[in-house]
């Protein structure tokens, strides 16, 4: 199966086992909402995309990893919408779950999903054998701190922010959870991987950050003009518009000189360059010439 075909069908099999009874059904049903269908699956897809081209030694560990990542995804993305922080009436070109099914529901579902990733990856990742305890304190780097997502979303509540720190917890934590996972799962050292995840990471942000100034909130299915409205820091705010496209080419050069030797080097740097392009297309800004 193609990627985005074995993390949708591995997704399902986790509904199946975290919705079945006694599970309240309106949980189920907030699990299903906040899961499928899902974005561009772009942290689950690089993953496997790693471990394939260092040689896929755990193909199971893998997959249950790349969709532990997402469930974590999924879970900050309700987190970020709640009344406390964004305020995001819609998510995907629908409502924010929190809109759909009431703050404190989403509260316990974002929780929920943070405690099914590990979880699955306990259950499903067991041909990882020896790396499945790196996996598992990958997964939870990323989450949490010094350097995870938590502490990605805290540097909102800071009188002085640090763009680059802020940047490399919110979002480049998967994205290098994403790279250093795929790496142990596939056979290769998590270490050499940590600069193309967090290069890609850094890359999305910038490029979300002009999407929030650029883009249109029923394109995107998201609202837009946030970082301005709620003084949030934003690479647009700091950089203008022309420094922080620059700077997205510039990341995007870095993620693809900072692939590291492996066997499926050439297929990697493939996937890589397309995503690269669509990051840039998304936000309307042209490769470097």
């Amino acid at each position: 199966m193609e990627a985005e075909q074995l993390i949708e069908h591995e997704l399902r099999r986790i509904l199946d086992f975290a919705t079945q009874a006694p599970c309240p059904p309106r949980l189920a049903a907030a699990y299903r909402y906040a899961i499928l269908p899902g974005g561009s699956w772009i942290r689950p897809r690089l993953t496997l995309a790693v471990a394939q081209a260092c040689g896929n030694q755990a193909p199971g560990a893998a997959l249950a990893y790349a969709a532990a990542l997402e469930l974590m995804h999924c879970a900050s993305l309700i987190h970020d919408d709640l009344p406390c922080f964004d305020n995001a009436k819609t998510r995907r070109g629908r409502p924010a779950l929190h809109r759909e099914f009431g703050e404190p529901l989403a509260l316990l579902t974002g929780d929920g999903l943070i405690v099914l990733a590990l979880q699955w990856l306990s259950l499903e990742g067991r041909d990882g054998g020896g790396v499945l305890p790196a996996l598992h304190n990958q997964l939870a780097c990323a989450v949490g701190a010094p350097a995870g997502i938590v502490a990605g979303q805290s540097w909102e509540e800071e009188s002085e922010i640090d763009l680059r720190a802020y940047h490399e917890a919110k979002t480049g934590a998967l994205f290098s959870a994403a790279t250093a996972g795929g790496a142990l799962a596939g056979g290769g050292e998590a270490q050499a991987w940590g600069r193309l995840g967090a290069r890609l990471g850094e890359a999305y942000q910038v490029a979300d950050d002009l999407r929030d100034a650029l883009g249109d909130s029923d394109e995107l299915g998201k609202p837009v003009g946030v970082d301005q409205a709620l003084g949030r820091p934003s690479a647009v705010l700091q950089l203008g518009v022309e420094g922080a496209a620059q700077r997205l080419r510039d990341l995007v050069a870095e993620a693809l000189a900072s692939i590291p030797p492996c066997p499926g080097r050439p297929a990697l740097l493939a996937t890589i360059e397309a995503q690269a392009k669509a990051i840039l297309a998304g936000c309307k800004v042209r490769a470097a010439a």
